[in-house]
């Protein structure tokens, strides 16, 4: 369930007409719901009641817009961060430092570094070589790095190719049957305390059943690891939930997720730390677009092209996605159409052969669930700038990113005196 819902023929985001947020901010431009961020934190959460000791971070690379943040870190959710960027945002949006998991196969030494001395609850150990840098450095200072290992159990998440994490063959974490000695190894080393393993096998996930054989295999490891006198006391089980794109869509539910880990952790007795981003941000937000105009094709179905484009909503030209794409004032008629934007490239295509509202040059349509994976994967290819971001909260909205000018982004490059 969303907030963004037709009133009186026409889109509202909340209690605010996307018209008007069109009228005053301009296109293209983001619009996240407060209310639905919250209903879906907390119907997570609710999901998660069945089991004894839980600690949910919030996917900052879904969203890491500081609003999105401040809302996440006043449901009580901390942040799980890929880099130093991401955990700075975090704890400027007042996450405390404690619940902050930095994860991440490319951590490099200066962000290790950043973590230790910002004092954060975890580190996701990505391979053995990580855990020995992150020893030395952890030492150097003083310190000790609490940290749990990224194990790969090989199983097919069963998603697009380009974020399945889980598989032999992708870049992330140590092969689970390596873990017993990377673990053992990296546990006697002075400056770390090794109390965990971690596992993500992708993002988008639309069954169960792959996640439950990887935690089954963490399981086992879990029972090795105690077997050979180490300590286990958190599992990070990641995130990867996935979230209805196209209408009518049915995922697994927070509830169905936390039954069926319940059942699967029962015996673990440990803290069971969670990932969530996607299930969390993806159907809070939409981009807001306006039609340019609608160009007749030689053969075949008319280009509706919109101000919005792939530096903007990245997804469709990467991975082929689906977003929903609706009329902000739907006027009954349907077309068949294919949605594109302005930039440069065939790739800069959104749907085609798709049946749409009625569309003309002028009018203001959505792409949906564009919550997650949005303005955070934006570019200013093209020189096309940076779009904005607003947030809405009931019968008000705040712009929580302004737009960056291209002149604001050149401003920033120099030619060389030898040049000039």
């Amino acid at each position: 369930m969303d907030h963004f819902e037709l009133k009186n023929g026409e889109l509202y985001a909340e209690n605010v007409p996307l018209a008007r947020i069109a009228e005053e901010v301009g296109t293209p431009v983001y619009v996240y719901s407060r209310a639905t961020l919250e209903r879906h934190a907390r119907v997570f959460r609710e999901g998660l009641s069945v089991l004894p000791r839980v600690h949910c971070a919030f996917a900052v690379k879904a969203n890491p817009n500081l609003a999105v943040l401040k809302v996440m870190q006043r449901e009580g959710f901390g942040a799980d961060v890929v880099s130093g960027g991401e955990m700075a945002r975090a704890l400027a949006a007042g996450m405390p430092a404690q619940d902050v998991v930095f994860s991440g196969v490319g951590k490099n030494a200066r962000e290790l570094a950043q973590g230790l001395e910002a004092g954060i609850g975890q580190f996701n150990i990505e391979s053995e070589e990580e855990g020995v840098e992150l020893a030395a450095i952890a030492a150097a200072k003083g310190l000790t790095a609490s940290c749990a290992l990224r194990v790969n159990p090989d199983v097919d998440a069963g998603t697009h190719e380009k974020i399945s994490t889980g598989k032999a063959e992708n870049k992330f974490g140590v092969p689970i049957d390596r873990a017993p000695g990377i673990y053992a190894r990296l546990a006697a080393m002075p400056g770390l305390d090794m109390r965990g393993v971690a596992v993500h096998i992708g993002s988008q996930l639309s069954d169960l059943e792959p996640m439950e054989r990887a935690f089954e295999k963490v399981g086992s490891l879990v029972s090795d690891l105690r077997g050979q006198g180490l300590t286990v006391t958190h599992v990070d089980l990641g995130g990867g939930l996935g979230v209805p794109y196209k209408a009518g869509e049915i995922m697994p539910s927070p509830a169905e997720y936390g039954a069926m880990i319940a059942r699967v952790t029962k015996d673990w007795d440990v803290t069971l730390m969670f990932e969530p981003g996607r299930v969390i941000a993806g159907n809070a937000g939409i981009l807001l677009t306006r039609v340019i105009r609608v160009k007749r094709s030689s053969n075949g179905p008319p280009f509706v092209i919109v101000d919005a484009a792939m530096n903007d909503l990245a997804r469709p030209a990467l991975y082929g996605s689906w977003h929903d794409f609706d009329a902000v004032k739907p006027r009954g008629g349907k077309m068949t159409a294919n949605i594109v934007g302005p930039i440069c490239e065939t790739g800069d295509t959104f749907a085609m052969g798709r049946e749409i509202d009625t569309m003309e040059a002028g009018d203001l349509a959505v792409f949906r669930t564009a919550g997650a994976y949005g303005a955070t994967m934006a570019s200013s290819y093209n020189s096309r700038g940076f779009v904005a971001e607003v947030m809405v909260d009931g019968d008000v909205y705040a712009t929580v990113a302004d737009r960056i000018l291209p002149e604001d982004i050149y401003a920033a490059e120099r030619v060389p005196d030898w040049l000039s």
